[in-house]
């Protein structure tokens, strides 16, 4: 089973200077910084998903600017990553809509060739066909057929296929990438004729839609209900989901890939889970900027802070908290320094008890990954974006390792069927 790693432009950059907060003025962001991939020695994703509403969009979605997206379509996606003969091996590239970008909108805003040419003009290994995506999940509207679903939700399913049809077409035209047809449903018996559909196209590799919001449980009977129907050359992608530890399940179920953002993200976005362990998960360490807080220089402006006695508390943490990473000063006054600065960043909060857990366990000394041993203590730092992605680069490291685990033990057997459901006609 491979993993995809979704872009969403995160790099970092190796001229930072953690202590004294700076970088080279002569620093170009797309020429000089690094992927992921950059990084480790050692492979931590098997391919890069690249969605062309991140590449193409003008609007708030988009990452791209100008001369990176020119870039783009001269050089193609292994090139543009510096990803040509890497060390790792091969890396593949998937290309998709990104569909989440306008979900609100009642249709794509892309046609069929759009797409196509992108992924040919990217040179992409494989392509997702045009989707809609479906938000709600309701198997009860199952219960008396199509009727009783929501026409607007039927016509999403029906476009998703719609399109597929044309976009498999004009791929197989094309000639120089897979095609991959998206299943969007409703319930498990939807999925599962979305599925047959598709398979019925010609799609050999089926891409598992809008299902990022469901329960374990639920996705379990989703997909229960679609290997009912799948074909056994039939492989299946998830989009947007990891659930590792139903790995497994997912495998027995035709599950040949999956994507997902959540290791790197939650470096920053979790109010707990930050860092990740191959046993457990700890919160970093909040040590704001002063000048780059907002609530914190809302209070300042509001009287209720001076700015001098802020800046002086976030001196003081980084200080204790280098000097422990050194051996040179206690848990306890760095704990006492953390809680001092947090009453004026954050008064409403009190992490003392998960600080505490983390100075005790020191987990980035016991890493012998790549970011841990060239950030030290600096990994741990809840503290702008150069440490937060780095943090996010190293859950991803931790994250392939557990699923290599997962994916090396005695293969299961598909599990037991779910309640049979009604499939709707093809």
């Amino acid at each position: 089973m491979q993993y995809f790693l979704p872009d969403s432009q995160d790099l970092v950059d190796p001229s930072f200077d953690f202590e004294k907060e700076t970088r080279s003025p002569d620093r170009v962001r797309h020429r000089d910084d690094r992927y992921a991939h950059e990084i480790f020695g050692s492979r931590v994703f098997d391919g890069i998903l690249v969605s062309k509403g991140i590449v193409d969009s003008s609007g708030g979605t988009g990452r791209y600017t100008g001369p990176q997206r020119r870039r783009f379509d001269r050089d193609g996606a292994k090139r543009f990553f510096r990803a040509v003969r890497h060390p790792w091996g091969k890396l593949r590239f998937m290309g998709d809509c990104g569909a989440f970008t306008y979900v609100k909108e009642e249709k794509p805003p892309y046609s069929v060739d759009e797409v196509v040419e992108f992924y040919v003009r990217g040179k992409f290994d494989l392509g997702v066909s045009v989707d809609h995506i479906i938000l709600t999940y309701d198997p009860d509207w199952d219960a008396f057929g199509k009727s009783s679903v929501p026409p607007e939700i039927l016509q999403r399913q029906e476009l998703t296929l719609e399109l597929a049809r044309d976009f498999i077409k004009k791929a197989k035209k094309a000639g120089s990438f897979t095609p991959m047809g998206v299943a969007q449903g409703w319930s498990p018996a939807s999925y599962a004729h979305a599925v047959k559909a598709l398979q019925k196209m010609g799609y050999r590799y089926i891409a598992i839609g809008g299902v990022v919001p469901l329960k374990t449980h639920k996705l379990i009977h989703v997909l229960d209900q679609v290997n009912a129907v799948r074909q056994a050359r039939v492989k299946l992608h998830l989009l947007g989901v990891t659930r590792l530890e139903k790995i497994a399940d997912f495998r027995s179920f035709g599950v040949a890939s999956f994507d997902s953002t959540s290791p790197l993200r939650r470096a920053w976005l979790d109010n707990k889970v930050n860092y990740y362990t191959p046993d457990r998960s700890y919160t970093a360490i909040r040590v704001p900027q002063v000048d780059g807080n907002v609530r914190l220089q809302k209070r300042i402006r509001a009287g209720e802070v001076k700015q001098e006695h802020a800046l002086a508390a976030e001196t003081k943490c980084l200080k204790y908290l280098a000097e422990f990473d050194a051996g040179k000063r206690s848990e306890r006054s760095v704990l006492k320094a953390l809680t001092e600065y947090e009453r004026i960043h954050d008064p409403g909060g009190d992490r003392s008890e998960v600080y505490r857990e983390v100075l005790a366990d020191r987990p980035w000394k016991a890493c012998k990954c790549e970011v841990c041993v060239g950030l030290g203590h600096h990994v741990i730092l809840f503290r702008g974006a150069e440490r937060n992605r780095r943090r996010g680069f190293h859950n991803i490291g931790v994250f392939y390792q557990q699923l290599k685990q997962e994916l090396a033990r005695p293969k299961r057997r598909t599990p037991a069927r779910e309640p049979e459901q009604r499939v709707l006609s093809v």
